[in-house]
Formats: C-alpha cells, sequence, structure tokens
C-alpha cells in the first residue's frame, strides 16, 4: 500500500507541474494546437503510475502478469516524465535553454538505456532477448588442499533465475539447461531465488524444464524464495510456499540443502559441499555488509576444517563468517545481479552495486579461499539487464601443489 500511495503522488507531482505549465504557455500566448498536444501528450503519460498504483490497490495480490506490467508502466513514465519535469523547472528560473538542453540529456540518457537493452531483443519484443541472451564464464580454482579424484572437477554455477519475472519461461529455461548440459558439467550448484514472488511459479510449465540438468542439482534458498512479497498470506502464507518451493525443487530431482553438509565422493577421495540456506532474521539487512547468520554452525556441524570445502549460500556478504569457520575453500552465491547494469572496458567493470556492496559480481581470492559471485538469470525491479547478461558460471577446480 505504501507503494501504491508513493505511485499516485508522484503521478499527482506530475500532474501539477504539467497543469502550472498548460497556464505558463496560455499566457505567453502558444497556439491552439500546441495547447492541445501538450494537454493530450502529459494526461496519457502522467497516468502511468497512478495506473499501475490503482490496478495493485484493485487486485487482492501482485500476480506475476501485473508485476510485470506494472514494471513496464514505470520506467516508460520515467522517459518520458523526468525531462519535461527537468525542463519546467529551469524555465520556471527563466533559463529555458538550460531547462531544454537537460531535459535532452535526461532524456537521451534514458533512451540510451533503452536502447542498448532493445538491440539484444531484436527476435523477440519487449525485454526478454536481452534478459535471456546467456554468457558463460569460465575460470579455474587452483587450491593444494583438493584431492587428486576431484582434479578437473567442472562445476556449473547458476544463481537467481526469477521464473516469475521472465517473460516467455518454457523458451528461456529449455535455453538454460541445453547450453548448462552442453558445457557437461560434473555437478550445477544454483545459489538461491529460483521464483520471484510465491510457489506457483514452479508449474507445468517451468518445472520439466528445470528436471532436464543431467548433472546432479545442488540448491539453497534464497530471500525470494522465502515468499516474503506475497501480499495476500491467508491464501498463501509465506511458509507454506517456502516449503512448495522446496517439495518442488526435490519432485524435479534437486537436492536442497537447508543448512547442511554432505560429501562427494571420487574413488577413494572426498569433499564436502556445504548449503546455507536464507536467513529470514536477515531479510532487512539483506543488502548491508558485515551480516551474520545463526546457519552456520548448524550447516558445518561435525564437519572437519581439514577436508576441502565448497560451500553455497546466497548472500556473498557471509563470505567473511564462512572463511572464519574454517570452511569455504570455495564459496558460491549471488544475489547483487550487478544490479543489472554493468559497463565492461579491456577487463575492468564497473556497476551501480559497487554503492551496496563490496563484492559484487565475479572472482574474489584470499589466502586459501575464493569467492564467486554469479550475476544470476532473471530480473527484478526493472524488466532488463544492461551490461550484466544472465551468466552461467563454469568453474573447474585444479589440484596444485
Amino acid at each position: 500500500m505504501i507503494l501504491h500511495s508513493l505511485l499516485i503522488m508522484l503521478g499527482l507531482i506530475a500532474i501539477a507541474a504539467d497543469m502550472h505549465h498548460y497556464r505558463r504557455m496560455q499566457r505567453e500566448g502558444a497556439s491552439r494546437n500546441r495547447r492541445i498536444f501538450f494537454i493530450a501528450w502529459a494526461a496519457l503519460t502522467d497516468s502511468l503510475p497512478i495506473a499501475a498504483a490503482l490496478a495493485g490497490i484493485a487486485l487482492r495480490d501482485n500476480p506475476t502478469a501485473y508485476i510485470l506490467w506494472a514494471m513496464w508502466m514505470f520506467w516508460a513514465w520515467m522517459v518520458t516524465v523526468f525531462p519535461r519535469i527537468c525542463y519546467f523547472f529551469f524555465n520556471a528560473l527563466r533559463r529555458p535553454k538550460t531547462g531544454l538542453v537537460l531535459g535532452a540529456a535526461v532524456a537521451t540518457f534514458q533512451v540510451v538505456l533503452l536502447v542498448v537493452a532493445a538491440v539484444a531483443i531484436v527476435l523477440v519484443c519487449g525485454a526478454t532477448e536481452g534478459r535471456s541472451s546467456l554468457r558463460v564464464e569460465k575460470t579455474e580454482i587452483c587450491s593444494d588442499r583438493l584431492p587428486a579424484g576431484f582434479d578437473g572437477l567442472r562445476i556449473v554455477q547458476l544463481s537467481d533465475i526469477h521464473i516469475g519475472a521472465l517473460l516467455r519461461p518454457e523458451k528461456e529455461l529449455r535455453r538454460l539447461v541445453d547450453t548448462v548440459n552442453a558445457l557437461r558439467p560434473d555437478l550445477v550448484i544454483f545459489t538461491g531465488d529460483l521464483v520471484n514472488i510465491r510457489s506457483s511459479e514452479l508449474n507445468g510449465t517451468s518445472m520439466p524444464q528445470l528436471a532436464r540438468f543431467r548433472a546432479p542439482v545442488y540448491s539453497v534458498t534464497g530471500n525470494h524464495d522465502m515468499g516474503t512479497y506475497i501480499e495476500d498470506t491467508v491464501a498463501m502464507p509465506p511458509a507454506e510456499s517456502l516449503a512448495q518451493v522446496i517439495e518442488r525443487q526435490q519432485q524435479m530431482g534437486w537436492h536442497v540443502l537447508q543448512d547442511t553438509t554432505l560429501f562427494l565422493r571420487r574413488g577413494g577421495d572426498s569433499i564436502t559441499l556445504s548449503g546455507i540456506s536464507f536467513d529470514p532474521a536477515l531479510q532487512l539487512m539483506r543488502h548491508a555488509s558485515g551480516l551474520r547468520s545463526d546457519k552456520m554452525e548448524a550447516a558445518y556441524r561435525n564437519v572437519p576444517d581439514s577436508v576441502f570445502n565448497i560451500t553455497a549460500v546466497h548472500l556473498p556478504q557471509l563470505w567473511d563468517q564462512i572463511t572464519e569457520s574454517g570452511h569455504g575453500d570455495l564459496t558460491l552465491a549471488g544475489h547483487t545481479h550487478s544490479m543489472q547494469m554493468k559497463i565492461r572496458f579491456f577487463g575492468w567493470q564497473w556497476s551501480p552495486a559497487v554503492w551496496m556492496y563490496s563484492r559484487w559480481s565475479g572472482r574474489y581470492d584470499r589466502p586459501g579461499s575464493t569467492l564467486y559471485i554469479n550475476d544470476g538469470i532473471g530480473s527484478v525491479g526493472y524488466p532488463m539487464r544492461i551490461g550484466a547478461r544472465p551468466e552461467i558460471t563454469l568453474i573447474t577446480l585444479r589440484r596444485c601443489s
């Protein structure tokens, strides 16, 4: 309800600004046709956030179709209204040329973002292709603690699919699974946020595709899997949704690691694989640094720190606590998405994620431990990925002296 009120307020502010400018046009003697065009364009664009809010209020819950539509309405409002408001402000200060330049700059910046996404969606409408144009990142991790039997182990890491935010789930998931299978991994590790809002996103369309991985799949839960974003909690309690998310993964043949560790064996050698589920106590602080989870003790109970350990966790901020426990030779995490916006230039990369996370994408090394943060597959908040294409990570383990 707070979000709906904010959307209505934004729409009303834009309407007030347009009415003020319309009166100014009348005083300055603008032509009738110009005034009619302005008021028609203003009415159309100002109504976008209000329409999204009223639709949300009318609905008992926030179904997937509404979430997708509302995200696009908000994006269209930003592109069309922000430049206009910028011009109005400077025009009121008797700096109309400055207002035109800055308004054009704002519009150009937003249009460029939209065009960048559009380049990736030539074959499909909207931002679908831009968000499903997969990239495979490959890296080798060397450790003298790795047993000889696991030298050359191929791990595919996936994260943050957010099924409910996919426009064409069956097509996108089929492409994802086919790409992973072609890499011939020994195991697949998924680091949370399989669904976007609720368990029903794992249905007869998505589950058959996700059951086609040829390698064993091990997964942990993320904050979106917890049912936290369900509004109609009477019809679907979050705990029930979470239980169904876990149960349906198991029906697909996935192994859900809920604060536990298992041994992987090859010949006479073994390593450990630990999974740390999302801690609901961290929900409000999920973007903060220096997080600590009470789930570590259960995950590593009776696990010898002398054995090479892989830890799967959703939040990368828990890496410090993992390494302090004497585990996590390799830690795999997701969550950040690189905020779905990344600039790459000759090996250098930047994202707005740097304003929120000290470690936000890719590989991080310290003596005896490596963290890899996968950029994820799906999207949240705004329906596109700019530079931060959906990622499949292929990690090869090597024994080194």
